[in-house]
C-alpha cells in the first residue's frame, strides 16, 4: 500500500491555465448594457450551475455502472463526482443570491429554479451523508448508488423550471433551440471560457479525488485483514491445580 497520496503537477498547472485564461477573457469582455459590471458575476455563477448538472449526471451514470458490474471503481467515480458536484452547487447558489440583490432587490425568493435548487443541494448532501453511515466498502457502495440514481430526477427538474413555470430566473442563455441569448461574441466566449475552466477544474479535482477514495479503502481492507488480538485474549484462567497442591 503506497505511504502517501501520489501528487502529480498536471491538475495543478491544468487549472491555473484554464483559470488564466477565463478569467483574463471575463475581464476584458465588454460591460453589459442594462447590468454594467454586475453581469461578470454570470462568467462564475452559470460554469458553476454547469459543473452541478455534469457531476450528478456523471454520479448517475457511475452509479448505475456499479449496479451493474458491483466494481468499486465505479463507487468511487460516483462519490468523487458528487462531491465536487455539491460543492459548485452551493457556490452557483451563493453567487446567484449576490447577484439577485441588486438584480430583484432581495437576496432570495421562492422562485421555482432556485428552490429545486436548494433541495437538489440537500439531496446530494444526503447522498454524502449516507455514505458516512457505515465503512463497510460494498453496503456503502449499494445504498449510495441508489439514492445515486433518484436522485437525479433533480437535474432537468432544475433545468427546465424556467420553462416549465413562471420563474423570474431568466431562461437558458446558451443551449436554447434558436441559439445562443448572448449577441455580444466576446462576452460569448469568455462565458464559453469560463464553462471550459470549470470543466478542467472538474476533471482535475475528480483525479485526486477518485485516488483518495481507491486509498481509503485500501486502508480499510489492510486494517479488516490485519492480525489483531481478539477481545479478551489477555485475560488467563486461574491454575487450579496450585490451590489444591496444598491441601
Amino acid at each position: 500500500m503506497p505511504s502517501e497520496i501520489p501528487n502529480p503537477r498536471w491538475p495543478w498547472v491544468a487549472i491555473g491555465l484554464s483559470a488564466a485564461v477565463a478569467i483574463t477573457l471575463a475581464m476584458v469582455s465588454p460591460s453589459d448594457t442594462v447590468q454594467g459590471d454586475l453581469v461578470r458575476i454570470m462568467y462564475v455563477h452559470v460554469p458553476a450551475a454547469w459543473l452541478a448538472y455534469l457531476a450528478f449526471a456523471v454520479t448517475l451514470v457511475c452509479s448505475i455502472g456499479y449496479l451493474f458490474t458491483k466494481n468499486l471503481t465505479w463507487d468511487r467515480l460516483a462519490a468523487s463526482s458528487a462531491e465536487i458536484g455539491v460543492y459548485f452547487t452551493g457556490l452557483a447558489i451563493v453567487l446567484g443570491m449576490i447577484w439577485a440583490r441588486p438584480t430583484w432587490g432581495v437576496w432570495w425568493t421562492w422562485d421555482a429554479r432556485l428552490t429545486l435548487t436548494a433541495i437538489m443541494f440537500f439531496v446530494y448532501i444526503g447522498y454524502l451523508a449516507l455514505r458516512k453511515t457505515t465503512d463497510e466498502p460494498r453496503a456503502r457502495a449499494n445504498r449510495a448508488a441508489v439514492l445515486g440514481i433518484v436522485g437525479a430526477v433533480q437535474i432537468p427538474l432544475v433545468h427546465f423550471s424556467v420553462v416549465w413555470w413562471r420563474t423570474l430566473h431568466q431562461p437558458a442563455s446558451i443551449l436554447r433551440p434558436d441559439g445562443p441569448a448572448i449577441q455580444d461574441t466576446m462576452m460569448l466566449w469568455a462565458l464559453l471560457a469560463g464553462v471550459l475552466a470549470f470543466s478542467v477544474i472538474y476533471l482535475s479535482l475528480m483525479a485526486k479525488r477518485v485516488e483518495l477514495h481507491r486509498l481509503n479503502d485500501t486502508l480499510h481492507v489492510a486494517e479488516l485483514a490485519a492480525d489483531r488480538p481478539v477481545a479478551g485474549a489477555s485475560v488467563s484462567s486461574p491454575d487450579l491445580d496450585e490451590g489444591t497442591a496444598d491441601v
